[in-house]
């Protein structure tokens, strides 16, 4: 249960960071090529509006462009937007269908005491709905590469794919590594919290008759410190995820730039000219002076 609680906190950062993705700075597509003249709905300072339910409909309309930062966020709200904005319209009856079948299937199982098996067809639900998105950024303009757009989506809906998609995989065992880690330090920690939390129930409790090893100071002090240590690890995981789509972002962004191997040093000769404007202070500067010039080009 914990780990689904988990999984419902990443998956709302997720589609929070998604909706906001235009309203973000570091995430705008324009952040090297804004043109400050030009008015279109689909250049417009994402700063101005937040969402805009006139451009987003006019885009499903096919009226206008829509950045995949708004595509997305809408479809978040109104599920098979990216689908319809994509022109693939084939695919609503079967994000629907299963949609709702999971969603009807879970209400029904779980109206009939059989919550386990509901929430598995819950989690189904989140899936299809995850997968909608999904779908909608990959069939976002799959020829326009690189799109910083797409390489930060790609990073929030599952975590490195925005490094595979900049084909950085060296960066892959470094943020997966790092994140299965802090996921399983979170798992361990909250192990033995749910285990001392325990302890420290029954030992306060004078009808529980409570005769173990670990007195109720002992089992407050590793409760509080192994919660912490939780948390803690939580902060990491949360840290790692962010810098990851940062990291996807950044380096989509400066896939073009220029990095050459052409370092050169020049040593040349020059001439000092004298510094008339002081010479009333300092006469020696009147002197001509002969000197090298150090000149380095990269």
């Amino acid at each position: 249960m914990n780990h689904l609680k988990l999984f419902c906190i990443l998956l709302t950062a997720s589609l929070a960071a998604a909706f906001c993705i235009d309203a973000s700075a570091q995430f705008r597509s324009e952040a090297f090529s804004q043109q400050y003249n030009d008015d279109s709905a689909a250049d417009q300072d994402s700063t101005e509006v937040l969402f805009s339910l006139k451009e987003y409909f006019g885009g499903l309309a096919h009226k206008n462009e829509l950045k995949i930062g708004t595509m997305t966020g809408g479809s978040a709200l109104f599920v098979g937007g990216s689908q319809i904005y994509n022109r693939q319209t084939w695919k609503l009856p079967i994000i629907y269908g299963a949609l709702g079948g999971s969603l009807g299937t879970g209400i029904y199982l779980n109206t009939h005491g059989k919550q386990q098996a509901a929430r598995y067809c819950f989690i189904g639900a989140g899936v299809v709905y995850w997968a909608s998105l999904m779908d909608g950024v990959i069939n976002y303009r799959p020829n326009d590469y690189p799109h910083p757009g797409t390489a930060t989506l790609f990073s929030i809906l599952v975590p490195g794919l925005g490094q595979i998609y900049n084909h950085e995989y060296w960066k892959l065992p470094i943020y997966l590594g790092a994140m299965g880690f802090a996921f399983h330090y979170y798992s361990d920690c909250n192990k033995n919290f749910q285990r001392f939390r325990s302890i420290y129930l029954q030992a306060t409790d004078p009808e529980a008759q409570y005769s173990g090893p670990i007195s109720a100071d002992q089992a407050l002090y590793y409760r509080n410190t192994y919660r912490r240590y939780r948390d803690y690890s939580l902060l990491a995981i949360a840290a790692l995820y962010l810098l990851q789509v940062i990291d996807a972002n950044v380096f989509s962004y400066m896939h073009n730039f220029e990095v050459d191997d052409d370092i050169t040093l020049k040593v040349a000769p020059t001439v000092i000219l004298p510094e008339y404007q002081f010479a009333s202070i300092n006469p020696v500067s009147q002197q001509t002076a002969v000197g090298f010039r150090l000149g380095l080009n990269f």
